[in-house]
């Protein structure tokens, strides 16, 4: 009887700490996945900045051309020198 009874204490404490192994590897894994998240996130937020400062770069360009190319235009018109 005693025999039986530490065999099934042994059992119990068995499956007590493969319920913990499982409840482990499960919050390990939430942890990879959110920090994979995160990254993914801040990996999309400085592409975007990147790309926001090239395309206000291209557009302040632009923008710059255009007004000069008019106005040199405009001298050349109203018979200015150049």
């Amino acid at each position: 009887m005693r025999m039986r009874q530490s065999l099934a204490d042994w059992e119990v404490a068995f499956e007590q700490e493969m319920a913990l192994d499982r409840q482990r590897r499960e919050q390990l894994r939430r942890r990879a996945v959110a920090r994979s998240r995160a990254r993914q996130i801040q990996r999309t937020q400085k592409s975007g900045k990147v790309r926001f400062s090239v395309l206000f770069t291209a557009l302040a360009l632009t923008v710059v051309t255009v007004v000069v190319v008019m106005f040199e235009v405009l001298a050349m018109l109203m018979g200015a020198p150049a």
